[in-house]
């Protein structure tokens, strides 16, 4: 016996996506040519952060395109799954870019090149600004799924990448500290990685059926043994199918000779109980009643 839900998803901000992937791609090509010519590493890894940018913002929209499709016969939760995916690959560039960062930032501490400090302050104000304005974009939209948090994180990480561009390229002009561009870089890298590791772990949760955060499925067992005719529950399972998608089965033991109307009545007190009663809200669950009388139900079971 189950609930009726609807697996449609709701509705993912594509549009913002795309603004914000035009945007991206649009100061890529620019940071791309400010790096050749004022040579700076702190602009060279936040152009490389914003390649990540374009190709995570890429993989955004089609993930968002992946997720609003319908459910089919093949695809019983439609492409609801896209949103995770998208997001584990996101972390992976991010997490290349930040080893790269590091790397490269400690080796040009001890050979500092020259560096263009005007162009690099362009550059660095020009990759701000449209930063900003990527952020403005997806702010609200930044809940709604795991997805839009990996696209929105990623705008913030180079949001802070281009603020640390122009605070090398004030400190080179002023002190003449060409260091300051790797240490910048340096300080980049060490913002990216622990971000990618948290992205990197939510996503794998989901993909490898984790109990949603928030939910204790002890609390869950106690209280639905003891609605009213239950005897006990096993097989208590509860995962995410996408980060808006949580579900949850049970096997619930109930006493015999339980009459149609009490089983059509427990059946809706135990749907309520996992939507109503705990922080994560279950709305799709699945419970299959079984009879006291029949042990070899339940009690193979863990």
């Amino acid at each position: 016996m189950g609930a009726e839900h609807s697996h449609t998803p709701a509705s993912t901000p594509r549009r913002r996506l795309i603004i914000a992937f035009a945007i991206t791609s649009t100061v890529f090509v620019t940071e791309v040519v400010g790096a050749a010519i004022t040579g700076s590493l702190a602009l060279l890894v936040d152009a490389a952060h914003m390649l990540t940018d374009v190709i995570g913002l890429s993989l955004a929209v089609t993930a968002a395109h992946l997720m609003n499709r319908p459910p089919s016969a093949r695809h019983t939760w439609g492409l609801r799954r896209a949103e995770v995916l998208g997001a584990l690959a996101q972390a992976a560039l991010l997490l290349g870019v930040g080893i790269f960062a590091l790397v490269e930032g400690i080796r040009r501490l001890f050979e500092p090149p020259e560096i263009a400090s005007g162009s690099l302050l362009f550059f660095g104000i020009v990759g701000l600004l449209a930063n900003i304005a990527s952020l403005l974009v997806l702010m609200s939209g930044r809940k709604a799924n795991l997805n839009m948090r990996a696209a929105f994180l990623e705008v913030v990480n180079d949001a802070l990448g281009s603020v640390g561009v122009i605070a090398s390229a004030i400190l080179i002009a002023t002190l003449g500290w060409y260091r300051a561009d790797a240490i910048a870089g340096i300080l980049i890298a060490l913002l990216i990685i622990p971000r990618t590791f948290i992205l990197l772990r939510a996503s794998g949760s989901v993909l490898l059926e984790s109990t949603p955060p928030g939910l204790d499925l002890d609390a869950v067992r106690k209280h639905l043994e003891e609605l009213p005719h239950v005897v006990s529950v096993h097989d208590l399972h509860a995962s995410q199918v996408s980060t808006d998608l949580p579900t949850l089965t049970a096997h619930v033991v109930v006493k015999d000779q339980l009459s149609q109307e009490d089983s059509a009545a427990l059946l809706r007190s135990l749907q309520e109980c996992v939507a109503e009663h705990f922080p994560v809200s279950v709305e799709h669950s699945t419970f299959q009643i079984e009879p006291q009388s029949h042990p070899e139900e339940h009690t193979t079971h863990a």
